[in-house]
């Protein structure tokens, strides 16, 4: 696997990777996050266009690389992790970079791990955040060494359970 910066034509591929990764979360019971068309092209362009987005890519049997996951890594600040409740965060004092909209494909294993391995290549400090019934998210956030710090709430009011790991 390999991680690189997204371009603006893996659009195609990347949308097809966060579509799929859509279908997990559903066939795992979270029907409440990444609705009504989130995130979309424009999500996705935007992260580009700031230098935010990256894909990881494998080789297929030929030795062609195709996109099989994506993820946004945004240095702080992230505006609604100024407020947590009913917690804190590990430290609210140095620098972060937080990690947003992970997809991938369900037959590909190990995504997750890589970008985890990746983002800690680049920051020491990172936070991230995920719906209350992302339940596989959940598990991977603990087992790669994350600690659960409390509620953030989005922009439209919604709930977040916050992870950091320093």
């Amino acid at each position: 696997m390999e991680i690189r910066q997204a371009y603006r034509g893996d659009l195609e591929e990347i949308m097809a990777v966060l579509e799929a990764a859509k279908g997990i979360m559903r066939a795992s019971g979270n029907h409440g996050q990444w609705v009504d068309g989130y995130p979309g092209e424009d999500v996705i362009l935007e992260d580009i266009r700031l230098g935010h987005g990256f894909v990881v890519e494998t080789a297929d049997g030929t030795g062609c690389a195709s996109v099989a996951g994506y993820f946004a890594f945004i240095p702080s600040p992230e505006p609604t992790y100024s407020e947590i409740f009913d917690g804190q965060w590990l430290d609210d004092t140095l620098p972060y970079h937080v990690v947003h909209r992970i997809g991938s494909y369900p037959h590909i294993h190990g995504i997750f791990s890589a970008i985890i391995d990746w983002c800690f290549t680049h920051d020491r400090n990172i936070r991230i955040d995920t719906h209350r019934d992302n339940l596989i998210m959940q598990h991977n956030l603990l087992k790669h060494g994350f600690t659960y710090c409390g509620i953030i709430y989005l922009a439209s009011g919604s709930p977040r359970l916050a992870y950091q790991r320093l």
